[in-house]
């Protein structure tokens, strides 16, 4: 290991950069690689009407404030701006159209990163930020092959106009499930397929956003086993729009369909409905292949405490859901896990020197310390 050797982060979205402010801040070379022409992550891949669900106030990363008024939901081109701001104004070294294909361990202590232009990097350690909005989950369903309708996850949908008039499914019960339905359904017959009721979490309480609830009783920063235990289904974010468009009927839910036919899908009750478009909004994986040379992965997913692997000193993960707390992989949390991991990183970059100081004889600092010990250093 070199002492000169950057911190390499992989992944240049809001975690890669929260995660470069810190390592600045903490004393360490970063060098971000980023797949992507810009460092702005998956946030101009989202669909055109993608509005946070959190305040601005509550919203952004360390050091910098969104401008603007605190309490509006900001637009995802909003968010994209923001996060192109806030990466120039790091100063630090990020490689765009750099993606990370390999990491492999070093004799001697770091890792080599191999990206897709054929680049190696040595690094005194790599903070895996590439979270999981990079890697849809596409559930497979009994008949899915056979559909020939429109089949896409909800990372793929853009806008509504382009289903006017078909007949639609939305799969899933969170909040990007729910708020495509309410817009696709001023343009086509809709459905939300879904395996339990919808829950809902009210957007405002006593006339304060619910975010700005969850920072003062702490519930934001409640670790992970309390959170878990606490929050066991999606809810969604609601101002009692979505609730009054389900229980008014005009957002339809039914419970899941059992299975796919060429031109649909058999619901529950056994009956067949011809269905011009599936939208699949279930979720988002861990998107870490590029780490498969370091065995660290189970099934796919991290071995990591608080981000910190459990397997690979000098290596921590970022944007993982539930990683630290409630608000691990969203703007406003990230950059308290940031500061957590890469403390990790700076705390083993001083041991792992101070011992090879020790280690080697000729050292200046190890012969001073073994004249002192022999009496001969200075009195």
């Amino acid at each position: 290991m070199n002492q000169a050797d950057p911190v390499i982060i992989i992944g240049g979205g809001q975690s890669g950069l929260a995660a470069a402010r810190a390592a600045r801040d903490a004393g360490l070379r970063p060098v971000v690689l980023h797949a992507g022409a810009e460092p702005v992550g998956s946030w101009p891949d989202y669909y055109d009407s993608l509005t946070l669900f959190s305040p601005a106030r509550y919203s952004a990363l360390p050091g910098v404030p969104f401008d603007g008024d605190p309490d509006r939901y900001p637009h995802r081109d909003e968010v994209v701006g923001y996060l192109r701001h806030y990466a120039a104004a790091l100063d630090v070294e990020v490689r765009t159209r750099s993606r990370a294909i390999a990491v492999h361990s070093r004799p001697g202590g770091g890792y080599l990163v191999r990206t897709d232009s054929g680049d190696e990097l040595a690094g005194i350690g790599v903070v895996a930020a590439t979270g999981s909005f990079g890697n849809p989950y596409r559930p497979t369903l009994p008949g899915q092959g056979e559909y020939g309708g429109d089949l896409r996850h909800v990372a793929d949908y853009r806008r509504a106009d382009a289903y006017a008039g078909k007949r639609v499914v939305i799969v899933g019960a969170g909040n990007s499930a729910v708020q495509v339905a309410a817009e696709l359904a001023a343009h086509a017959r809709v459905t939300l397929a879904t395996r339990e009721l919808v829950r809902f979490l009210p957007q405002r309480i006593r006339g304060r956003d619910l975010h700005h609830w969850l920072r003062v009783t702490g519930v934001d920063r409640l670790p992970r086993a309390v959170i878990t235990r606490l929050v066991r289904h999606a809810a969604v974010l609601d101002a009692g729009r979505y609730r009054d468009a389900i229980t008014s009927g005009e957002l339809a839910r039914r419970d899941m369909f059992i299975r796919f036919r060429p031109d649909g899908v058999v619901w529950s009750d056994g009956t067949h409905e011809a269905v011009d478009a599936v939208i699949f909004a279930t979720g988002y994986r861990p998107h870490l292949d590029y780490l498969a040379p370091l065995a660290t992965l189970d099934r796919g997913l991290p071995q990591q405490v608080g981000g910190i692997s459990a397997t690979h000193p000098g290596l921590v993960y970022l944007g993982l859901e539930f990683q630290r707390s409630f608000a691990s992989n969203t703007l406003r949390g990230v950059g308290r896990d940031a500061a957590h991991v890469v403390a990790a990183l700076a705390a083993r970059r001083t041991r792992v020197l101070r011992e090879k100081r020790h280690a080697y004889p000729g050292h200046p600092r190890s012969a001073s310390r073994r004249d002192r010990a022999a009496g001969g250093g200075r009195r």
